[in-house]
């Protein structure tokens, strides 16, 4: 039997602990890392009938039966829907579980619920997101964001920046790196020659330097740069048509200077299709593609189609791997 995923429940005021449950249930292979009062709250609310267990250990996951590494051991849970300092420990504790498991090679992967930046804060943790985490506790690996849906990928060259601070940070080595990490995400995908399109920072990507220069002077010698190696990179083209240029087929991956040129194509194609990679780790990890949704946090509306979609992709990703 192959080896199970590792799922985090991510923040526990939110929606996380219910898609997790609803990702077993569906049958995926997968351990769950969190509090087991709080997994067995959102079982009872969305009628989950499969038992819920104590395991020391994935390999000591059973079919039939939903499989709890206890990561923390909340004395009380938190108010579903707001902003709790304990809440974002509880969800910090269950990643740091999950990425030593990953890192042992005891798990296919990582697969992560959504977390609440805000609590992370209010607990004194200073990582902005996942993407920063995990890079930190893999030794500083360069890592960059792929977000999949059936019909764009996309990878960012910067992520949670403020859009002044990501300007100054998608410099030639940024591009360049994200351009390589994007060929290599698609590989992994399958995909043996990407053809990768590099979105512009500036309207009509600079329109020949009228508009700013960082396409002249910044990411077309990155371009040319990653040419050189062989890549088959083009571009800078405009960041408002270059996603439906892919969408129909030009590109196989465009790399976006920053966080919302690249998610909201995405997201566009709906919250419950994406699903985020991220490239350059020493292990696979994925995620849905949508946060928290504190509005409807424990009223059984919850749709675990983008964690049932990022559970299947680690899988092949994991398959491809072996390989």
């Amino acid at each position: 039997m192959s080896l199970p995923l590792a799922i985090s429940m991510g923040d526990p005021a939110g929606i996380g602990p219910e898609i997790a449950l609803r990702a077993v249930a569906s049958g995926q292979n997968a351990v769950i890392l969190g509090d087991m009062g709080v997994l067995q709250a959102a079982a009872k609310r969305i009628g989950c009938t499969l038992p819920l267990r104590r395991v020391a250990t994935p390999e000591a996951a059973q079919p039939g039966e939903i499989s709890v590494i206890e990561t923390s051991t909340l004395a009380e849970a938190p108010a579903l829907g707001a902003v709790c300092a304990t809440a974002g420990q509880a969800a910090y504790d269950a990643i740091l579980a999950g990425i030593k498991l990953a890192k042992a090679g005891q798990v296919a992967g990582l697969v992560t619920a959504p977390i609440h930046k805000e609590a992370l804060a209010a607990a004194g943790i200073a990582f902005p997101g996942h993407t920063e985490m995990l890079a930190h506790f893999s030794d500083g690996a360069k890592v960059a964001m792929m977000l999949v849906n059936d019909a764009i990928r996309t990878v960012l060259v910067t992520i949670h920046l403020s859009l002044r601070d990501a300007i100054a940070a998608a410099d030639f080595n940024a591009n360049l790196a994200a351009i390589r990490l994007a060929h290599r995400g698609c590989r992994a995908l399958g995909i043996i020659a990407p053809r990768i399109a590099v979105a512009g920072l500036n309207p009509h990507a600079g329109e020949g330097g009228l508009f700013g220069r960082e396409e002249i002077e910044i990411i077309a010698p990155a371009i040319a740069a990653a040419r050189a190696e062989g890549l088959n990179a083009t571009g800078p083209w405009p960041g408002d048509t270059v996603f439906l240029s892919a969408r129909l087929g030009r590109f196989d991956v465009v790399v976006a200077q920053y966080h919302d040129q690249g998610l909201i194509p995405v997201k566009y194609m709906g919250l419950d299709e994406g699903v985020n990679i991220t490239l350059g780790l020493p292990f696979i990890r994925t995620s849905p593609d949508h946060g928290t949704a504190f509005d409807i946090a424990g009223q059984n509306k919850a749709n675990p189609a983008s964690l049932i979609r990022a559970c299947t992709l680690a899988r092949q990703l994991a398959m491809a791997a072996r390989s």
